[in-house]
């Protein structure tokens, strides 16, 4: 029996037709029976895929022979076949909604104006050599951190990475500015942009975290600086890196530990809510209220 999987990826390099590679992505996807979210644009590629490990395998090789993917991390996890409904290949003007699409600078070897990249045992080091001195930065939406973050971690602001150009811009962080800083999301992509955003508003070391919180949790599991749960863009909506797993979450209602989001009962919302298991069996909890401000979640894929 085939075991089903799920690959998380992107890659920053020129495409000179996002529309031509979206058609080949999408033929290539849907010969290999798999489901997931893909997004193309001017600067490169960015999805997450669910199906055969057979068939992920078929689909990574082939991915990786079109000039400039050739660098693609592929961060793989285990799956159950169901985590996603459809396969969506989309062309976009960013991999990643920051609205400042002409900020970064691509080349094939990617963004070429970003943080400096840290390897996970490299950002255990930083943290060993500076101390409280090294600043966790999520990039995340802030709904992610409320269930797993760093230690200590900077949590702006943000319901969706559209938000973070006006945060960064507040004032709020100025202070950071000549600090050693540590950005962090779930796969790395956001932090390509977002340290290249950064740097541009005068912060002056910036790093970011390669391969993101996945590759940090494959590493060290709950026995590094990493607490918590991580948000899934998929159906799993969160997974834990071993049964050591703190639980930092709690729920709206009783304040009881928790890391289970379940989606608004609202019709048309697209907002989350995080419940214990108790107060999710009562669908009142489930109710829309004004407080769901963010209509319309980021993107599956991060």
């Amino acid at each position: 029996m085939s075991l089903n999987k799920i690959i998380l990826y992107y890659g920053f390099a020129p495409v000179r037709d996002p529309k031509a590679v979206m058609l080949w992505q999408r033929t290539l996807c849907t010969s290999l029976n798999l489901k997931g979210r893909i997004l193309i644009s001017e600067h490169g590629i960015n999805g997450t895929l669910g199906g055969k490990m057979s068939a992920l395998k078929t689909y990574a090789h082939a991915t990786k022979e079109y000039a400039g993917f050739s660098k693609v991390d592929f961060k793989w996890a285990s799956g159950k076949g169901d985590e996603f409904q459809k396969l969506s290949v989309k062309v976009k003007k960013e991999l990643v909604a920051f609205t400042t699409p002409d900020e970064i600078e691509v080349d094939v070897a990617g963004i070429q104006n970003g943080g400096k990249h840290l390897k996970p045992h490299e950002v255990n080091e930083l943290v060993a050599s500076r101390g409280d001195e090294v600043v966790f930065f999520d990039g995340r939406n802030a709904f992610e951190a409320k269930i797993g973050k760093f230690k200590n971690a900077v949590v702006p602001d943000v319901q969706t990475t559209h938000d973070f150009i006006a945060e960064l811009e507040s004032g709020k962080y100025d202070h950071l500015k000549e600090k050693p800083i540590v950005t962090y999301c779930t796969g790395g992509i956001r932090c390509e942009i977002l340290s290249a955003v950064m740097l541009n508003r005068g912060f002056q070391e910036v790093y970011q975290m390669e391969g993101g919180i996945v590759r940090y949790g494959e590493k060290y599991k709950d026995k590094g600086l990493w607490e918590g749960s991580l948000y899934v863009f998929d159906r799993r909506m969160n997974i834990n890196f071993s049964k050591d797993a703190k639980t930092i979450g709690e729920c709206e209602r009783c304040e009881a530990p928790t890391s289970s989001y379940l989606d608004c009962a609202g019709l048309g919302c697209k907002d989350l809510v995080l419940l214990c298991d108790d107060c999710a069996q009562d669908s009142q909890n489930l109710a829309c209220n004004k407080s769901h401000t963010r209509g319309k979640k980021l993107s599956r894929i991060s």
